[in-house]
């Protein structure tokens, strides 16, 4: 079984949150919510959202993709818990899957150097370090092992490119067929 890691934060936004949780799921990975610090957090929106475990209770474990939600100001914590980004870098260094969206690709994986060369794109608001990237302005982006996408209204179409590239293509088109998503 495929396994995932997702943190999550005070601010980190629901809808990508979930998206991401949802379709791995029903993929069939074992996803893990992993709290950057208590385990109930105030997603985006004000919604409470119960993590699995909290992020040390997961630093000495190996995961094959690391996907982060956006929202602020919960990208900001997520960016600055020094235990998660030694394993994130850990993570990329190995070759291994890692995802980002919204806020996240600039806010988290540019700050630590993680994007490199490699094409990417964020929200629009976040997008100025990311400046010259040539997959800026696309919805989702695939480059290696690498993928990004913008923002709460392209997290469904990230979430089932996540399934693809981790699980197979025939079930994120059973999800997709199933969700009636075009």
């Amino acid at each position: 079984m495929k396994t995932v890691l997702v943190p999550v934060a005070d601010g980190t936004e629901e809808i990508e949150l979930m998206c991401i949780v949802d379709v791995l799921r029903r993929a069939g990975a074992r996803v893990t919510m992993a709290a950057i610090s208590n385990k109930t957090i105030s997603a985006s929106r004000r919604a409470s959202i119960n993590a699995d475990a909290t992020m040390d209770e997961c630093l000495d474990k190996e995961y094959d993709l690391i996907a982060i939600p956006g929202g602020m100001p919960g990208a900001e914590a997520i960016r600055d818990h020094a235990g998660f980004i030694a394993l994130l870098k850990k993570h990329v260094t190995a070759g291994k899957l890692y995802a980002a969206v919204c806020a996240s690709p600039a806010v988290v994986l540019h700050t630590h150097g993680l994007i490199g060369n490699k094409k990417a794109t964020c929200h629009p608001a976040c997008a100025e370090p990311l400046a010259g990237n040539p997959g800026l302005n696309q919805r989702v982006v695939v480059d290696g092992n690498l993928i990004t996408s913008q923002a709460p209204g392209t997290s469904l179409e990230f979430a089932l490119k996540l399934a693809e590239i981790l699980i197979s293509k025939e079930i994120a088109d059973k999800i997709r067929s199933a969700m009636l998503v075009k």
